[in-house]
């Protein structure tokens, strides 16, 4: 296959390693993202934010966002889903409650390159290793929540985040009804409805969004699969490829970095030998 890049390949990935550097910098970042993003969703933390849940993208940030609103009695006015690193640091300077999710490098990147095929894995793990290194400082500050915890023991997570804040957050009951519920919405969230989009930033209550789903009916056809926000056959497809092109020699040193990045924020315990490539 060759790797030569076209202008298009040139710009995507320029403008790939050109956002993840700015989104490490609250001043110069959040300004623009709240140009970007006027909301309903993605959310910026600003003056109403009660919580931010975010992380590096393909960590589990919308199935967290759904399990979290869809217990509670009262909406939460959430920041999230920037997946920039500018959100947690601005939260955590204020004091904000913050949960920041995180997957081990090879399930989040390998899941970001089927998702956008135009990211260069080279730049995925660094980009990766970056997001995660420049919130070190601010860990104590935090909730960390593993993506495999996020997945199936979501109660637990949200008991620490509020023992950690003294929050008072009802604790997300990870039966088989209320994990249906997150990923039907998962699987409906590329229609970008603005009530299930508010929904998720605390916007819509609870009724509303069951509401709306209800008037859609069952004669509404989900959307197409590529748009869709959860595994299909040719993800699968797609992602096997992505698993041989992870073992290649040439990128052992940035792979290394994402390693002792992923491990160093889990535990809190800075690793050394982070010194590669950047």
């Amino acid at each position: 296959m060759s790797t030569d890049l076209t202008s298009t390949d040139l710009v995507r990935r320029t403008r790939h390693r050109l956002r993840s550097r700015l989104s490490e910098y609250p001043a110069l970042y959040l300004p623009f993202a709240r140009r970007r993003y006027p909301g309903p969703s993605p959310e910026v933390i600003g003056p109403l934010t009660e919580l931010v849940i975010d992380g590096y993208t393909r960590c589990a940030s919308t199935f967290a966002v759904y399990a979290l609103q869809l217990c509670q009695d009262k909406p939460i006015r959430l920041a999230h889903h920037l997946h920039a690193p500018a959100q947690i640091i601005a939260a955590a300077r204020a004091g904000i409650p913050t949960l920041v999710l995180i997957r081990g490098p090879r399930g989040a990147i390998l899941s970001q390159l089927v998702r956008e095929p135009g990211v260069a894995l080279r730049d995925a793990l660094v980009a990766y290793a970056r997001f995660y290194e420049c919130l070190m400082p601010y860990r104590d500050r935090l909730v960390v929540g593993d993506f495999e915890e996020v997945t199936h023991d979501f109660g637990s997570v949200v008991r620490r985040l509020n023992a950690r804040f003294g929050t008072s957050y009802a604790e997300f009951v990870h039966s088989e009804a209320n994990v249906r519920e997150c990923l039907e919405l998962i699987r409906h969230r590329g229609r970008l409805s603005p009530t299930q989009l508010g929904f998720e930033s605390g916007l819509v209550t609870r009724g509303e969004l069951r509401r709306e789903l209800a008037d859609r009916g069952r004669n509404v056809s989900l959307v197409d699969p590529a748009d869709a926000w959860v595994p299909s056959a040719e993800r699968n497809r797609s992602m096997s490829d992505l698993r041989e092109r992870w073992q290649r020699s040439d990128i052992a040193e940035r792979r290394d970095r994402a390693e002792r990045a992923y491990r160093a924020f889990v535990t809190g315990q800075v690793v050394t030998g982070q010194g590669v490539p950047r």
